[in-house]
């Protein structure tokens, strides 16, 4: 597969398959190809699975010639998050302590999926049981960005968007309980969306509660408007799923643009101050939607940070969790892991309480706020990607990622749509916009990320990575081949 094949958005493939100028078996097997090579370097995958991946290509391309694709995404490959069910693969969650055998049972987002045609063919890295904003875990070690290996792609969808960047999926599935999607998507350079809580129905329930959205990866914001049409909806085992919107989001994040609509800058939003270049960088991004016809004005939404908050609200059913483990289980479990949920033990009824109550003065003040807005630009991340492995010096490492997140979270407590999207670099490193909406405003967002991509055109191919990926092919070691998924018998 050439390095422009590789890139090709969902819609094009799909555009190709219909007129026959391409199989879904050859784009499947390219990837599994792609995976191979990069694997080693990169380390983006617990498992992969060929045969299962090629049997799913050739069903698509037989549908395909027949004129009766089965559905949206019918023979795109799509790499799963492993926070995610797939019925037939395990859901380790990067963790020593869970069962390594097949489930039985889809995520909602799967069984979307799986009805729209996707191919599965693998599933991505996570850190432990998903809490932290970095991509390691005792599981799988170390996952690194395409961009460059000291650094990380961000966490805890860290493997899913360095997929998306090597060119090994044009899709991938990310979940976000307080920045998971949108971190990584920034750090590597691609598209996030954590769509208004409730969109996509969310199964089994995450540690960090109502704060856990699902949501698409991609590397535009057509592919994640596409990706959003297939796997929204709701589903009986997530109560707080929302009816279907019944939006064609695909075709309507083509229209309407940013024309006269008002739109926030914060730089800050009003809790920190980013990196010189990256605040450089949100500042250009406003001036495109202004050159675009949109009211841009500089706006804080928020006084404080929600650090607090949000630690009093995860902490203790962190605290539960590690309770009800054993203690050679524990044993087995990230250190840091094991502190933080320890750290839930001294959160106090009262102090939940009041966190709780804060959250929902924080909501009415941002639904308040986007009576006046009708969207919010921001940093994604203050800096560009994190090194991978601990430092000794204050530079930003894995060891002391709650410095170097402090917007992400915000909006999952107030359960709004976020989007983020790239829109420069610094130090050669991908810097991520956060476009932000009301309540159930993702249309609202994904056509305001679809007018900012036309307005400077398409980030892929970059010719940039291609250089630092060929730097990192090698051929398929016994790591990788040990990743290999073979069905017990």
């Amino acid at each position: 597969m050439t390095e422009e094949l590789a890139y090709l958005p969902a819609r094009r493939l799909l555009a190709l398959y219909r007129s026959g100028k391409l199989s879904p078996v050859e784009v499947v097997g390219e990837s599994l190809a792609r995976l191979e090579t990069y694997e080693g370097a990169l380390n983006a995958f617990v498992l992969y699975d060929p045969k299962r991946a090629l049997a799913m290509a050739r069903a698509a391309e037989g549908r395909w010639r027949r004129g009766e694709p089965l559905g949206l995404l019918d023979g795109v490959p799509v790499a799963v998050k492993d926070t995610v069910l797939a019925a037939g693969w395990p859901r380790r969650l990067g963790s020593r302590i869970t069962d390594p055998g097949a489930v039985e049972e889809d995520s909602p987002v799967v069984t979307r999926l799986r009805a729209a045609g996707a191919v599965l063919f693998g599933k991505t890295t996570t850190p432990e049981f998903g809490w932290k904003a970095v991509t390691d875990s005792p599981l799988t070690g170390v996952t690194r960005n395409p961009w460059n290996l000291e650094r990380t792609p961000g966490g805890s969808s860290g493997g899913s968007a360095a997929a998306l960047a090597a060119g090994i999926a044009p899709l991938a599935v990310g979940t976000d309980g307080g920045g998971s999607i949108r971190a990584p998507a920034s750090f590597c350079g691609v598209v996030g969306l954590k769509p208004t809580f409730g969109r996509v129905a969310f199964y089994p329930p995450a540690l960090a509660g109502d704060l856990a959205h699902v949501g698409p990866m991609a590397r535009t914001v057509e592919d994640a408007a596409l990706m959003l049409d297939a796997i929204k909806g709701p589903d009986p085992r997530d109560w707080s799923s929302l009816p279907d919107d019944k939006i064609d989001y695909r075709v309507a994040a083509l229209e309407g643009g940013v024309e006269g609509k008002r739109i926030a800058l914060s730089t800050t939003l009003g809790v920190a101050e980013p990196n010189p270049q990256v605040r450089a960088a949100i500042e250009r991004a406003a001036a495109v939607f202004a050159g675009a016809g949109a009211i841009v004005e500089p706006a804080d939404p928020f006084g404080e940070s929600a650090k607090g908050i949000y630690e009093a609200l995860v902490l203790p059913g962190l605290a539960k969790f590690l309770r009800g483990q054993k203690a050679e289980a524990v044993a087995r479990m990230d250190p840091g892991l094991v502190a933080v949920c320890r750290r839930g033990e001294g959160v106090g009824f009262d102090a939940f309480l009041e966190a709780d109550a804060r959250r929902v003065a924080l909501g009415a003040a941002l639904r308040a706020f986007f009576e006046r807005y009708d969207l919010l630009l921001s940093p994604t991340m203050p800096i560009p990607a994190a090194f991978a492995d601990p430092r000794d010096d204050d530079l930003p490492n894995p060891n002391n990622f709650p410095d170097w997140m402090p917007y992400t979270p915000l909006f999952n407590l107030t359960k709004n749509p976020a989007l983020s999207i790239p829109c420069g670099f610094a130090d050669g490193l991908p810097i991520g916009l956060q476009i932000a909406g009301p309540l159930w405003g993702d249309l609202a967002v994904l056509q305001a990320g679809e007018a900012y991509e036309e307005a400077v055109g398409p980030a892929w191919p970059s010719g940039e990575l291609h250089r630092s990926l060929s730097a990192l092919a090698r051929a398929p070691d016994a790591a990788v081949k040990a990743k290999l998924w073979a069905a017990p018998s």
